[in-house]
């Protein structure tokens, strides 16, 4: 074939691609399958945007953005053609909502909590036939009676920018849309992620990185069908990170305030916003924009609520064994190295060392690449057993191109979904797994250019190989 026609045929082929995705993220959604069975489909939909990224590298540059924004329309909407299928945690929002559009704070009371019986629906709270069933996504509440909400005897553990967001979705939608209308701002926030990143990339990168987001197949199914907050969290976190490299610190650290007040897990963000800048007056107007923002979201709430604004953090920090190492699959891979005992010491001392690194060498025009080094350190460290905790990673992975960290995300997916019939060794293969990936490519990587190479060094060298005259 004629060297000109071969962007053309590059074209052709993503957009086949894409749509394969499409289909294969469809029937994964609408089969009904759980566990390990959905992870068998869901694994096949990686396989498949894999090979749609790698041939988007071929693709001409003038065709990129067009065709990552229709992609990530395609491959967005797939979130929405079934019901929350591996989690019910969009339940526990739609409560949420429903209680505080009543007045109430939602950390005084909990669901199964008699004083909230007039709030109560068919749809969150079923009938006697329903519960009798037993289905595995109901929690029972005794005499009979069950819900839809996990845990509804604890308090709920949700920041407050999140509260408001429940709150939102609930005043504009419809009665009986039940978990549409979370579906549908989620997909909203979603490409929003997108659009914010393409912005990004076209001044500072290559926006072919976009689609490691928008084609992703964790965003379909956590963001969107999961309807997960996290994706409210992302979007305002690529935001701050945005501002932070055209020197508005204050607003960078206002929007990671608000990322932080909405899922708690930005605050690892924080020694990224900082990469390379010593000044201690720029350093105060970040660390102080995002305490005072975070106080201030938590303050009507304070005032509100007669109990902690904390709700059920504690417990589900224990119940996860983040305060030990023998629960679950935590610490997996410290555990391999060192005794139980020492695993927590450990993580928390690495968890010390790498920001301070991240903060003192960091590049401070491309500060998603600490803030990315920080958060899949985290997770190799802690190995969560949840699989869109990976969200936020996935967003950085696009920002800075480093495509070896989305090993750590489709890691916790075989966490949560296998993990029950794996136990911890499944957990620590998955992990141990993304980890030599991610050491292999680094390793390569600080040979040519450092821990932290240029754009031109990762996923932007792989593009430039592959361009041809004109495109």
């Amino acid at each position: 074939m004629p060297r000109d026609r071969r962007p053309s045929l590059a074209l052709v082929v993503t957009v086949l691609l894409v749509s394969a995705l499409t289909a294969s993220l469809t029937l994964v959604l609408g089969a009904g399958s759980h566990g390990t069975g959905f992870l068998a489909g869901y694994a096949g939909g990686w396989a498949v945007f894999a090979a749609a990224v790698a041939a988007l590298r071929r693709v001409p540059r003038r065709h990129v953005v067009p065709l990552v924004l229709a992609g990530a329309l395609a491959v967005t909407a797939t979130g929405l053609v079934a019901a929350p299928r591996t989690s019910t945690d969009s339940y526990r929002y739609a409560w949420d909502g429903r209680v505080q559009a009543a007045g109430l704070s939602p950390y005084d009371l909990a669901p199964a909590d008699p004083k909230l019986a007039g709030l109560r629906d068919g749809w969150l709270f079923p009938g006697a036939a329903v519960c009798a069933r037993g289905d595995a996504d109901l929690a029972p509440l005794g005499d009979g009676r069950c819900t839809r909400i996990n845990r509804p005897t604890v308090h709920t553990i949700y920041p407050p920018v999140a509260e408001g967001w429940f709150l939102l979705v609930h005043a504009l939608t419809p009665e009986g849309v039940r978990h549409q209308g979370l579906q549908a701002g989620t997909a909203l926030l979603s490409l929003a992620v997108t659009g914010l990143l393409l912005a990004v990339l076209r001044r500072r990168g290559d926006p072919r990185q976009a689609a490691l987001w928008a084609w992703c197949p964790a965003v379909p199914v956590e963001a969107v069908n999961n309807a997960h907050v996290d994706v409210l969290a992302v979007l305002l976190s690529v935001g701050a990170l945005a501002l932070v490299t055209r020197r508005h610190h204050v607003r960078g650290g206002v929007l990671l305030g608000l990322a932080v007040a909405a899922k708690l897990l930005p605050a690892v963000l924080v020694p990224g916003a900082l990469s390379g800048i010593r000044r201690p007056r720029t350093i105060a107007a970040v660390t102080l924009s995002v305490a005072a923002t975070v106080a201030l979201a938590y303050l009507p709430y304070v005032l509100l609520s007669e109990g902690s604004v904390l709700g059920y953090l504690g417990g589900y920090t224990r119940e996860e064994g983040y305060d030990g190492a023998g629960a679950g699959g935590r610490y997996a891979l410290v555990r391999l190295v060192l005794p139980d005992a020492w695993a927590l010491p450990a993580v928390v001392l690495c968890m010390a060392v790498v920001p301070v690194a991240v903060w003192w060498r960091g590049d401070p025009e491309r500060p998603w690449c600490g803030a990315l080094l920080t958060l899949g350190t985290a997770f190799l460290l802690l190995t969560p057993g949840y699989s869109w905790y990976a969200l936020l990673l996935v967003a950085l992975v696009a920002l800075d191109g480093r495509w070896e960290w989305l090993g750590v995300a489709l890691a916790g997916a075989v966490a949560y979904l296998a993990g029950p019939v794996t136990g911890t060794a499944g957990v620590t293969a998955a992990y141990g797994a993304a980890g030599v990936v991610v050491c292999a490519r680094w390793w390569t990587r600080r040979r040519r250019t450092g821990a932290c190479p240029s754009p031109s060094h990762g996923y932007d060298a792989l593009t430039e190989r592959s361009r041809t005259p004109g495109a």
